[in-house]
């Protein structure tokens, strides 16, 4: 494919179609010769009005023949991510295909991730392996099967290969090793949907001894098909994909972009393959640094952590939307002074929600309590993680100054992500082949 005649191509059709584009380049010549003459996306302008398609000026056309996922937030403030059905089998057919580098002819694949109120992680996995080249065999059981169930049909099929979202992983581990057992049949676990963390590894290599620990691939809801995950990538590097999509890395603070290695900036995407929704240098919400030159084919590139930018924070399989946090602050506390502070401990991922107090309030302890119980409300499927110790929520009231500020801008950061991320070079071990 000749990226720079459809990358042209699509820049066109979008200023055409999309009243949203229109817009959004009304002061950028008609003609560019390079993505960084265009503006990035502000993902809180692009959601904008997205909960009634009829009314969403991103779209190109009316909806039809379409298949719509949510990306995240409560049932009825979640935004909507919509494909054509030529865009969804591309998008499954090009993921598919990159999948041959962590699959092996005859593995046994259990597909654990989750289905239903418009989640797209197991239709995802499910049609995208009808596209994998190794030979294998897929055993469909989501992500609600229970642990005893998964066991005795591991045991039973000679399944080795675990496929889910990390917190669906963990769970079956905790129930495992408190149970006493491992499962040395199991030489593979492919993850998704969020990064694994040094103590977490450590959990899974003690249940799965046998297991070579990898991610399935880099994608999501709203951006689609971000990075393949190849056999010679460290634990949270991947590769770009270029006839599928664009990838950019851009300084937070000077908006430059970076071309040199390891050093950090926002991940910015131009996807190829969509016109119903596109999506052109649209901020995906994590940060990455370069593993490999700009020559490199299928260029490397490693995740490492959040964009203090984000509009959408993934922490364990919850999806986190900022707006619809910003709205339950204010209305509790008052304060529009906030942010989330992402940390580990004892292997559970903590989300603290820090807002500035007066410190003369009486009432701090009470907004406190009311604004976690409206968090939880605000997010149903928190509570079965924090039971089953895979997430641990809370709210701290805090004087202003502790709230964290960029070194260089001095800005708030909305969200700050105080995970280690796998170093360069820890490898995906025990690599088999």
């Amino acid at each position: 494919m000749d990226t720079s005649l459809e990358l042209n191509k699509l820049l066109a059709f979008a200023r055409e179609h999309s009243p949203y584009y229109a817009r959004h380049w009304q002061h950028v010549a008609p003609q560019v010769t390079t993505l960084d003459e265009l503006p990035l996306v502000d993902p809180e302008q692009y959601w904008a009005h997205s909960e009634n398609f009829a009314d969403w000026p991103v779209l190109t056309s009316t909806v039809e023949r379409a298949l719509v996922f949510k990306t995240g937030g409560t049932a009825s403030a979640g935004k909507l991510s919509v494909f054509t059905r030529d865009e969804w089998q591309t998008l499954v057919r090009d993921f598919g295909g990159q999948l041959a580098g962590q699959l092996k002819p005859g593995d046994r694949v259990a597909n654990l991730f989750f289905v239903g109120d418009l989640y797209a992680s197991f239709i995802f996995i499910h049609d995208a392996l009808a596209y994998e080249t190794a030979g294998v065999t897929e055993y469909p059981f989501t992500g609600a099967v229970e642990p005893a169930v998964l066991v005795e049909a591991i045991r039973q099929h000679a399944i080795n290969v675990l496929a889910g979202v990390p917190a669906q992983l963990l769970g079956f581990a905790d129930v495992l090793q408190r149970q006493g057992q491992t499962l040395t049949e199991v030489d593979a676990l492919l993850y998704g949907g969020e990064s694994l963390f040094a103590g977490q590894l450590q959990v899974l290599r003690s249940v799965f001894p046998n297991a070579r620990i990898a991610s399935i691939g880099y994608a999501s809801v709203d951006a689609g098909f971000i990075g393949a995950s190849s056999a010679d990538c460290a634990l949270g590097e991947h590769r770009m994909l270029p006839g599928h999509s664009v990838l950019e890395i851009i300084d937070e603070h000077t908006g430059e972009v970076i071309e040199a290695c390891d050093r950090s900036g926002r991940l910015v995407l131009t996807n190829l393959t969509r016109r119903l929704m596109p999506l052109i240098r649209y901020p995906v919400g994590d940060l990455a640094c370069w593993r490999e030159p700009a020559t490199a084919p299928m260029r490397k590139f490693a995740l490492m952590g959040r964009s203090a930018s984000s509009q959408r924070v993934r922490v364990s399989s919850l999806t986190l939307v900022i707006e619809d946090i910003a709205r339950i602050v204010q209305r509790h506390t008052g304060s529009d002074d906030w942010q989330l502070v992402i940390s580990q401990s004892a292997n559970v991922d903590v989300v603290s929600l820090k807002w500035a107090s007066d410190p003369q309030a009486p009432t701090t302890v009470q907004a406190n309590a009311a604004l976690l119980e409206a968090w939880h409300a605000q997010n149903p499927q928190a509570a079965q993680l924090c039971a089953e110790r895979l997430l641990q929520l809370q709210v701290i009231a805090c004087p202003s100054a502790e709230l964290a500020r960029h070194p260089r801008s001095g800005k708030r950061q909305r969200v700050v992500d105080l995970r280690v991320y796998p170093a360069s070079g820890q490898e995906q071990r025990p690599w088999t082949t």
